[in-house]
């Protein structure tokens, strides 16, 4: 029993908090405003049948008034004929009517004070109507705004991770901007210096060994050749003297 009891408290949790989660204050406070509002028109409904069956009474106790009149009339009359057995009859029905009279003014004044007691409710909850509507409005421009700075605040903290990554791809940018910057300067360097040049005349034969063999043959070359310009320059300038 205890662990189902704790299996429903769990359940219950989770439910108010899928609940919680869905919830709009804005549609809750409208669905209490509307339930409000429901309320006053069924007490106002209530007045209007209540006035008119209070209205619908004092016209048929304003008959029943007609009619004992009549039945004075009458009995006067037959008084004036000498027929006491006629006036009698017509003071009978008289207080007969006036019997009816005085039940229906029983049910005029219940109804008289229904009709008081329902329209102090009907004045007490359309001040509260009213109060609830000032309140709901304020509270749902509340939440709006709030509802609004939390969005906002969430776009800026978006942007400022954009950002971020926006930065890294920038200095990752101008991190390869200055190597290939350096790379260039480099083989500009190279490019100037004669010992590049003359590497950079020789073919690559695909083999390190051979490329530096060459590179020495060549270099031994040159300087044979200069050996054997000088040698020729000094004889030609021996031939002279």
């Amino acid at each position: 029993m205890g662990l189902m009891a704790r299996v429903s408290t769990i359940f219950k949790s989770k439910v108010n908090n899928v609940l919680d989660r869905a919830e709009d204050p804005r549609e809750t406070l409208e669905y209490s405003y509307q339930k409000q509002v429901e309320q006053l028109q069924n007490i106002r409904r209530g007045i209007a049948e209540v006035v008119t069956s209070k209205k619908r009474l004092e016209l048929q106790m304003a008959r029943l008034q007609q009619s004992v009149a009549q039945q004075e009339d009458n009995a006067r009359d037959a008084v004036r004929a000498n027929r006491d057995d006629l006036a009698q009859e017509a003071l009978t029905r008289k207080q007969a009517l006036e019997s009816q009279i005085a039940a229906l003014q029983t049910q005029i004044d219940d109804l008289a004070r229904e009709e008081a007691r329902l329209t102090d409710l009907q004045q007490k909850l359309q001040t509260k109507v009213e109060a609830f509507r000032t309140q709901k409005e304020v509270i749902k421009a509340q939440y709006s705004a709030a509802q609004a700075q939390v969005k906002i605040g969430e776009a800026f903290t978006g942007l400022g991770e954009d950002m971020a990554d926006v930065n890294m791809a920038l200095q990752r940018a101008q991190d390869k901007t200055e190597s290939l910057k350096a790379r260039a300067a480099a083989i500009d360097s190279l490019a100037e210096n004669p010992a590049f040049q003359l590497d950079s005349a020789l073919p690559s034969s695909g083999d390190s060994i051979r490329d530096e063999l060459n590179k020495l043959k060549a270099s031994s070359s040159v300087s044979e050749e200069l050996a054997k310009l000088k040698a020729e320059m000094g004889q030609g300038q021996g031939e002279n003297s």
